[in-house]
């Protein structure tokens, strides 16, 4: 089956902090996880935006709690799909969340091989740089096996790293992976951290200009000034690291095209925290 625009649709989950994508392309949606503050609980970007999980989040005498759409949440965007002749549904890491669980049951109960759910090993920006690759080859006419075929080298050669505040917030949250070992320990250091399914720690520096030096290295070193190199940033409450990053792609590969630079949402900012600085690459070469 050829697939295209007008018969394929793509849902993300709201952890792909790319709320606006409905409004960008008409066979996409976004299922919202949610975000609870004591009794009260608000779905991710739909009832609680970034601005406002932050200002809350500075006065909470406590952590707030996520959890995952339900599979009936699923289904219901699944069914709103229904002129479609395929979905696929992107989504973060199954070591971070059952949100992929979720989606998958889903789809099972919808019956078929219509929808294809992805448990896409990573998070945030990289989520909806792999749903832009996909529109990408739609806009121009491809088969499920091309998207297989790109998220196996997504998977390879896609790129993520990002640094946080205080490793904090993904203790308590329980998200905190392989670096539970630089916990407590990182006064005045930048942990700069990487998702491979989970959390895992790359180097410890000391600073924000060096932990943007480190983001410059690697960037360097695992990429080529090409037009097919495509870059995401997202950030908790950072929008002046995030220009600094802008204005480093720019400077050291001026023919990368920026594709996304986003809020973390409500979801993610509570397992990362403020100050969190994501930077994402893939070179999309066809």
């Amino acid at each position: 089956m050829k697939l295209t625009g007008a018969n394929t649709g793509i849902v993300l989950d709201s952890t792909a902090d790319f709320p606006q994508a409905p409004q960008r392309f008409p066979n996409w949606r976004v299922v919202p996880l949610y975000v609870r503050f004591g009794a009260e609980s608000y779905r991710d970007y739909v009832e609680l935006t970034p601005h406002d999980f932050y200002e809350r989040l500075r006065t909470s005498t406590e952590l707030p709690t996520t959890s995952q759409p339900t599979p009936a949440d699923f289904l219901a965007t699944y069914e709103d799909l229904a002129v479609y002749d395929r979905v696929y549904s992107l989504h973060i890491s199954g070591d971070l969340s059952g949100t992929y669980g979720s989606a998958t049951t889903a789809a099972e109960e919808l019956g078929g091989d219509k929808v294809r759910t992805i448990d896409t090993g990573t998070a945030s920006a990289a989520v909806a740089m792999l749903g832009l690759a996909i529109q990408r080859r739609l806009d121009r006419g491809t088969t499920d096996e091309e998207v297989a075929e790109l998220f196996a080298r997504y998977e390879q050669n896609a790129h993520l790293i990002f640094t946080v505040d205080t490793l904090e917030y993904l203790r308590r949250g329980g998200r905190i992976g392989r670096a539970a070992a630089w916990a407590g320990n990182l006064l005045q250091v930048k942990p700069m951290l990487t998702i491979k399914r989970e959390v895992i720690p790359l180097k410890r520096v000391r600073g924000n200009r060096n932990a943007i030096q480190f983001f410059v290295e690697e960037f360097t070193a695992k990429s080529a000034n090409r037009r097919s190199l495509r870059v995401g940033i997202a950030h908790a409450e950072a929008p002046d690291r995030a220009r600094q990053l802008e204005k480093m792609v720019r400077g050291e590969r001026p023919q990368a095209q920026i594709e996304l630079v986003t809020d973390l949402g409500a979801v993610v900012g509570t397992h990362a925290g403020p100050g969190t600085v994501g930077f994402f690459w893939f070179d999309d070469e066809e």
